[in-house]
């Protein structure tokens, strides 16, 4: 099933360092290398951290603590932004 469209109160995140280019130098989209970590909130739930597993080829979740990471270094994705898999994953950890 293709989910196009967000789930109610949805968040997600990436690191911003993943993405960050030094200033003046410019990539071509489809040079960018495939993000393999989001992170994940409903309204004021718990931080999921999502990490593409290469052996598995599957998204495996896992529930943040707060003072695990620094979430001041996280910045929003773009539903687009997410591989079809992981929306699905997403919708069936997210059903009501």
């Amino acid at each position: 099933m293709k989910m196009t469209t967000t789930l109610s109160g949805l968040r997600l995140y990436v690191n911003s360092s993943s993405l960050a280019l030094p200033s003046g130098i410019a990539i071509e989209e489809e040079e960018m290398e495939a993000v393999n970590v989001f992170y994940s909130r409903r309204g004021n739930g718990p931080i999921y951290r999502w990490l593409f597993e290469e052996k598995l080829a599957h998204w495996r979740a896992l529930r943040m603590h707060t003072a695990d990471f620094d979430s001041h270094k996280l910045r929003h994705a773009s539903w687009k932004s997410v591989p079809e898999k992981l929306q699905e994953q997403l919708g069936a950890h997210y059903s009501d």
